[in-house]
């Protein structure tokens, strides 16, 4: 049994070599990625026993995702499928002023016909936690029904439901995100968001405090955590206010930081961590994050509180 569950889409990412551009490279780089999948291997490389949940072809595209994420240590347990494909995408990076491009191809996706009587949900009752993202519900009228009905299980089931509203403006508007996502509301014990995403999609104001604060209070959730990229991340829990900053890094590859930081902010709580100390555990993971390549937090527990202890060291002195 796994304390935390994951649900969502896993795509194989394409990237070309340095700086190259899409349409000139010889050679791409491939990777697993997905949002869900990656909360799960952080969480489970810092301790937490994780399960990510999905629907894949039964193909070797497929089975490159699940044989990638299962090295990782996660259990992998997606349905498999004759139809459908598996999506991907194509990341081109390099500074200013071109900057980084990321072009999809995940139409006709199986997990675009997942639904939830397909899979094993007493997974879901058993979890300590339930997590999913605002980008399954953006990828088919069914996946928006399937998530809708998964975290409404597990919460009836006293499953702690964490998610992340993770807008994505090249799968839809930001009032289209809003009638989907706000609908799923009370069924959410936990909401990530950035400070951005709820001012666009939300259509809040205010500072991080006023922002975590209105969620809180007019949704009913136990903890609201904003996220300020470089600025650090500010959590409302229990009518108190929580904050860290952002640990300095040198990037190497920005993509997947939110979700080392949800992977390690979740893993600690269900440790028992309080939230002061899950913030800063997350701070920790998603700066080292953004010295590796991929999407994926492949770090170790003593690496993050190297981190940390660095920190405090400076601070002391």
């Amino acid at each position: 049994m796994s304390d935390l569950v994951t649900f969502g889409e896993t795509m194989l990412r394409l990237s070309p070599a340095g700086n190259e551009r899409i349409e000139t490279a010889g050679e791409f780089e491939v990777r697993a990625a997905g949002a869900e999948s990656n909360v799960a291997i952080a969480a489970e490389r810092l301790g937490t026993p994780s399960t990510w949940l999905s629907k894949l072809p039964d193909n070797p595209l497929g089975r490159r995702v699940a044989g990638e994420l299962e090295r990782y240590g996660i259990d992998a347990d997606p349905v498999w499928t004759e139809e459908g494909r598996q999506g991907t995408y194509y990341l081109e990076q390099a500074g200013k002023p071109r900057g980084t491009n990321v072009v999809y191809d995940r139409a006709n996706a199986a997990v675009t016909t997942a639904e939830a009587d397909e899979f094993d949900l007493e997974a879901l009752r058993d979890a300590e936690v339930f997590f999913t993202s605002g980008i399954t519900p953006a990828l088919s009228a069914t996946l928006a029904e399937t998530t809708a009905t998964l975290l409404k299980t597990a919460s009836r089931a006293g499953t702690t439901t964490a998610f992340d509203l993770n807008y994505r403006n090249k799968l839809w508007s930001p009032s289209e995100a809003k009638e989907t996502l706000t609908a799923l509301f009370d069924s959410i014990d936990v909401l990530v968001v950035a400070a951005r995403d709820a001012r666009q999609v939300l259509d809040l104001e205010g500072d991080a405090e006023t922002l975590a604060e209105t969620l809180g209070t007019d949704h009913g959730f136990e903890t609201v955590v904003i996220t300020r990229g470089s600025a650090g991340a500010l959590a409302w829990h229990d009518g108190e206010y929580h904050e860290h900053d952002a640990y300095e890094t040198e990037t190497v590859d920005p993509i997947g930081t939110g979700d080392a930081f949800t992977g390690a902010f979740l893993a600690r709580r269900i440790d028992g961590d309080g939230v002061s100390s899950a913030l800063e555990y997350a701070a920790a993971t998603a700066a080292l994050k953004r010295t590796i390549p991929g999407d994926i937090a492949v770090v170790t527990p003593a690496e993050v509180e190297s981190v940390i202890g660095e920190q405090t060291s400076d601070i002391s002195r």
